[in-house]
């Protein structure tokens, strides 16, 4: 995008009139997707299904990336463009028992898309079609990239930008579905928009006894959970408020008798960041905090800390692109400016890379019963929405493939 350049002034942006039978097609591919979730990095079955429904569409050179992702040019022949803009969409689920009562519920015990992924490959699939029945009305290239892995590691997304899938594009677009937003409304904004994720395993060791006789062993158990407690005022006591900090115990494994005093026990948990200063700041405590509860109590303690991804940063002008482009779908009134959120998303890897924006479809939706958060085992997406997602991904791409390019490096 040229520096400075109002995405709204660049020309009339209208709503995308997608085939009706392109959003039937949507629909369907989701309620598949959601019925067959695969979790991270196992996806050869939702990646062979999407290949399937792209080729049907007349749609070729569709290429495997990332493990068990894949992407494809559309290529518009309305008029010279070097320019080229990827819009990702993951595709992996969660490793949760679904108890959303649809009709379409996951049929795989213990996986279920509660992230909405699903959602996002259905709208991708929508732009990839619209845009190849409509090539001769626009120029440039969109890289529609299905990206496997979004929830585990190895991450997708980091697989994605080692590939170059990124070297010969200008810009990155991405959308998430978002149940705290109500549906018919799109939320973005410039800056900082997720948080970087990181993850830690902590392993105690004290000595076992008794159950009878705590006093001569070293309860490891009661040493984890006393740094369950202090952990926390890393965040309440040390933290600007203003300053984006989560830190999270999501795991506590240890002892296996009744009468025996635990002598070992395992935590596992997330540090969410905003800044990297912050990030740092945080590892340092968290091993200072866990190593000083530890020989407090008289035990050892073994911390690991495995960086993970980014937060996402938005491009102002690539945010003001949005804007323009989802208010040419539903009115300038119905496009929120808001801050980010406290969730994490390897987006950010390519928003290291190139001029970058993550947006949020509003799904909540009280009729339909799409009032529960991300990750929740009763999850539902109000399939109204997306129809309104997938012009708005549309819009904006071809939005910005219409705009004056600049070189970039």
């Amino acid at each position: 995008m040229s520096k400075g350049e109002d995405p709204a002034a660049a020309g009339h942006v209208a709503a995308p009139d997608i085939d009706a039978g392109i959003l039937d097609g949507m629909i369907e591919i989701r309620r598949h997707l959601h019925r067959n979730p695969e979790l991270s990095n196992k996806e050869a079955n939702t990646q062979a299904y999407l290949r399937q429904m792209l080729a049907s569409q007349g749609i070729a050179d569709i290429r495997d990336v990332a493990g068990f992702g894949l992407a494809v040019d559309i290529i518009g022949t309305g008029g010279p463009s070097n320019r080229k803009v990827a819009i990702r969409a993951d595709i992996d689920a969660l490793p949760i028992d679904e108890a959303s009562g649809v009709d379409f519920s996951s049929i795989n015990p213990g996986v279920m898309h509660a992230c909405g992924h699903d959602a996002h490959a259905a709208m991708a699939f929508a732009v990839a079609a619209h845009l190849h029945r409509s090539r001769a009305d626009f120029g440039g290239t969109v890289r529609l990239i299905f990206q496997p892995a979004e929830e585990d590691e190895p991450s997708g997304g980091r697989r994605v930008v080692e590939e170059g899938l990124l070297d010969d594009v200008d810009a990155a677009i991405c959308l998430h579905v978002d149940p705290y937003t109500p549906s018919g409304k799109i939320a973005v904004g410039a800056g900082s928009y997720t948080l970087a994720c990181d993850t830690f395993d902590a392993v105690v060791t004290g000595s076992p006894a008794h159950a009878a006789k705590p006093y001569e062993g070293v309860d490891a158990i009661t040493v984890a959970c006393s740094m369950v407690s202090e952990l926390q005022k890393i965040v309440s006591r040390e933290t600007d408020p203003y300053d984006p900090l989560v830190i999270s115990v999501t795991g506590i494994n240890g002892g296996g008798a009744y009468n025996v005093v635990a002598g070992k026990v395992a935590l596992k948990g997330t540090i969410r960041s905003g800044s990297d200063a912050t990030r740092e700041r945080a590892w340092r405590r968290v091993r200072e905090i866990l190593a000083g509860v530890a020989t407090t109590h008289g035990a050892t303690v073994q911390v690991d800390i495995h960086k993970g991804e980014p937060g996402v940063v938005n491009d102002g002008e690539m945010a003001g692109l949005i804007v323009a482009a989802a208010g040419g779908c539903i009115g300038a009134d119905n496009v929120l400016n808001t801050p980010g959120w406290t969730i994490a998303d390897d987006f950010g890897y390519y928003s290291e890379k190139r001029p970058s924006v993550y947006f949020r479809l509003g799904i909540r939706n009280e009729d339909a019963g799409s009032v529960f958060p991300l990750h929740h085992p009763r999850f539902r997406v109000d399939e109204a929405a997306l129809k309104i997602g997938a012009a708005t991904l549309v819009s904006a791409a071809t939005l910005f493939l219409s705009m004056r390019s600049d070189s970039t490096d």
